[in-house]
């Protein structure tokens, strides 16, 4: 298959079941619900250190949120459900908890034989040393903390979904400058479907891994067939020509949503085609024998 000069290459991405989440937070403007959105997805690329991977999803208008205020969603993603319970307990308390104005709301409802309910404000109500109050609206509870600033609004719970992580394309190009520019685009793009956040720094991760290492203490190592500077010292899977190869990271709240950022993604990166130093897309597996969803890419894009 080759798309304005670019070869996609006869391969998938191979991806994993994960849990994930989804919480809105909004403040009295845009700038602080970013800082806090920002904070609490900080440290969140991958969850081989980070225990969790986390992003901004979008941004909301004061019309869509809850409280009638501007605010961004994000969403965060863990291997398991104890673990992004955890994790999502600690960062609520650390950043959202501490940022002026700001509030935080459930992303995610629906049937119950599908959303498991998990705290979200429920234990960060015991910050306020019992001058706390709750309030049952719609069938929901809310606490309202009261905080230096005046107080703080959060939701009891939010929802948790089965979610797939760990989607992926390869972006190989003849320089650093060319692969940057069409992760650039390809992130641009994939930013406007919703469901999905790509984690990594700006979306973008330069040190695509493989399982395993010479070193007994590490499970992930750098993906040296990919690496152009060791062409002749390994088994590469490169040609002459290709000087730089960027990874962007896909995690979604389900597999249909993958598939769309992938393909919008690659569509945006094809854009600047063969000409623009693109030459080839591919994606990173382990055999297929590791994850549990398969992300063909020209099944995607045909």
């Amino acid at each position: 298959m080759i798309i304005n000069g670019v070869h996609i290459d006869d391969t998938f991405a191979e991806a994993f079941n994960m849990r994930g989440t989804r919480v809105i937070i909004t403040a009295q403007n845009h700038k602080w619900a970013h800082i806090a959105a920002a904070t609490m997805t900080g440290f969140a690329t991958s969850v081989i250190a980070c225990g969790v991977e986390a992003g901004i999803e979008r941004e909301m208008d004061a019309s869509e949120t809850p409280d009638g205020r501007p605010g961004v969603s994000i969403l965060m993603f863990a291997m398991g459900s104890a673990v992004l319970m955890k994790q999502l307990e600690t960062r609520m308390g650390q950043c959202i908890l501490t940022c002026p104005t700001t509030a935080a709301f459930s992303g995610i409802d629906g049937d119950p034989e599908t959303v498991t309910r998990i705290n979200l404000g429920k234990n960060l109500r015991f910050f306020g040393d019992g001058f706390q109050t709750s309030k049952l609206f719609n069938g929901k509870r809310y606490w309202r903390v009261p905080v230096m600033d005046g107080e703080f609004l959060t939701e009891e719970t939010t929802g948790m979904v089965r979610a797939v992580g760990g989607g992926n394309f390869l972006i190989l190009a003849t320089s650093q400058t060319q692969a940057l520019a069409a992760c650039e685009a390809a992130v641009e793009a994939m930013r406007q479907i919703p469901n999905v956040i790509m984690p990594f720094p700006g979306g973008v991760v330069r040190s695509g891994s493989k399982v395993g290492s010479k070193y007994k203490t590490l499970i992930a190592s750098t993906n040296d067939a990919f690496c152009p500077t060791l062409k002749g010292i390994t088994r590469t899977d490169l040609s002459p020509e290709i000087e730089s190869v960027m990874e962007i990271v896909i995690d979604g709240l389900s597999d249909a949503d993958i598939r769309k950022a992938t393909r919008s993604g690659i569509a945006a990166a094809c854009e600047l085609g063969a000409s623009g130093g693109i030459k080839r897309i591919s994606a990173g597996n382990y055999g297929g024998k590791l994850g549990q969803f398969q992300f063909h890419l020209r099944e995607i894009m045909s």
